[in-house]
């Protein structure tokens, strides 16, 4: 799952290209007088001197058509990648070179870095947040913000993409809790640092819903449209409906530059962190290989420039494409919450809650109440399972616009999934074949996580069958 994530730094790729144009006196994005443009292009201009009571047909914004035929010159399809544009590879290959020099040194370097990585998108943010709620319309996307849609909140799917939402925020099951936690000292109070994680992660997330929600009801004012219809979730909110929006502004470069560089930072911090955890497992499973001199060094260039002419493929005319593929089935919520499943059954059930707690104690000093253990063994496990199948049952196909992925496509897709999920019931399969004693006193010590793990995957196969 974590290789996967890497591909996220094309992220990061896209917005040291909008930085770059951030710089110019007319922003490319707020007009229609450039070569990529199409006939149908409708700049600010347009959108700011128009009667909007109606949507504008068959038309396509300037920050839309910058987005789809300068960054990406996307083509018809996948099977179409095209060529790789030079320029975003450019950017690509800017970020593995930070990425490289964050982590080269290990938790020495990388430390270091999320000082200024993890600090400063916060003056940003405060900046942006400052601007945006002095925006002329900006207290209508504030209020759609904060006062949801009642009906909307009876919806379990709703309920299962906020959940999606938190695993994501949180970094849960996918390791880099478990590497980064592994640098600590034995007595450090785990117990507090959760709390202090959940807090700064969700009022970071609630903060910056006002700096997107101000800016959306700002456009909203001058489109004449409601605050739902502005812009997509998605990519398009980064990179097409911000942009436009700070486009409108006064002092439009100060705005995008502060915008971009605030993304900028969050992608190298999220970034880092993940290859990070990826390197850290692996010198820890090989020690002696690894713990040389420059072998560690060694290995992270390998991995960066590996993935670096992986990722090239990205980057190519068809490139989005593939990121939407990998990003679709990759580190889905069905990978997710599998594998909460399977780690809850470990963690609660075989290696046993009680004894997870106690160690807990005597590392913190005190121990933790007994409503964590009765999450760990039943509400997650169950919750979570829930949403698994509810994932399946409600499956649909990926789609960019009105785009349909090849059969073939979908079919890479569901091995991306299985790649992460199969590899826990084989394992498991494993143990019950390699660890010593007989076949029936592995499989007592197995059993709730080994028949667990083969209902699991046989529901999987069975509905991708179907």
């Amino acid at each position: 799952m974590k290789l996967y994530v890497f591909g996220y730094i094309l992220v990061q790729a896209w917005a040291l290209f909008y930085l770059f144009f951030s710089f110019r006196s007319q922003l490319p994005w707020a007009s229609c007088d450039n070569t990529w443009n199409t006939v149908t292009c409708l700049g600010l201009q347009s959108l700011n001197s128009s009667n909007l009571t109606v949507p504008f047909t068959n038309t396509t914004s300037a920050a839309t058509e910058f987005w789809e035929r300068r960054v990406l010159n996307m083509s018809s399809g996948i099977e179409e990648l095209g060529s790789i544009r030079w320029e975003l590879a450019l950017c690509l290959l800017v970020s593995w070179l930070i990425c490289f020099f964050s982590i080269w040194k290990g938790i020495r370097s990388s430390g270091k870095v999320a000082y200024f990585t993890a600090t400063f998108p916060y003056v940003m943010l405060l900046i942006l947040l400052i601007r945006g709620i002095t925006l002329p319309g900006a207290w209508d996307g504030i209020y759609y913000y904060l006062y949801p849609d009642i009906n909307r909140l009876a919806n379990l799917e709703v309920w299962m993409e906020a959940s999606s939402q938190i695993f994501f925020s949180y970094s849960l099951v996918i390791g880099t809790l478990n590497v980064l936690g592994s640098y600590n000292d034995y007595h450090n109070n785990c117990y507090k640092d959760c709390f202090w994680l959940c807090l700064l992660n969700s009022g970071t997330s609630f903060v910056a819903g006002f700096v997107v929600f101000s800016v959306l009801g700002f456009m909203a004012q001058k489109q004449g449209v409601s605050v739902d219809n502005v812009a997509d979730s998605g990519p398009g909110l980064a990179f097409v409906a911000y942009p436009q929006a700070t486009a409108m502004m006064p002092l439009p470069q100060l705005w995008t530059v502060c915008f971009f560089l605030m993304l900028i930072l969050l992608t190298v911090d999220t970034h880092f962190v993940s290859v990070e955890s990826v390197i850290t497992s692996v010198c820890d499973l090989h020690p002696k290989l690894f713990r040389a001199p420059m072998r560690r060094e060694m290995f992270v260039l390998f991995i960066c420039s590996s993935f670096f002419l992986l990722h090239l493929s990205m980057v190519t005319e068809g490139g989005v494409y593939i990121f939407q593929l990998i990003d679709y089935y990759g580190c889905t919520r069905a990978c997710q919450d599998f594998m909460t499943v399977c780690l809850c059954l470990a963690v609660a059930w075989t290696f046993g809650a009680d004894r997870l707690l106690n160690i807990i104690k005597d590392m913190t000093g005190q121990k933790p109440s007994a409503f964590f253990k009765l999450c760990w063994k039943y509400i997650i496990p169950l919750l979570t399972l829930i949403s698994f199948i509810l994932h399946l049952v409600d499956y649909k196909h990926l789609k960019i616009n009105e785009y349909v992925y090849p059969d073939w496509a979908y079919a890479l897709g569901w091995t991306i999934t299985l790649s992460s999920v199969l590899m826990v019931p084989l394992w498991a399969a494993g143990q019950l074949c390699f660890t010593p004693g007989t076949f029936i006193q592995v499989g007592q010590t197995w059993r709730h996580f080994y028949i667990f793990c083969i209902l699991s995957t046989a529901c999987v196969s069975e509905h991708i069958f179907l």
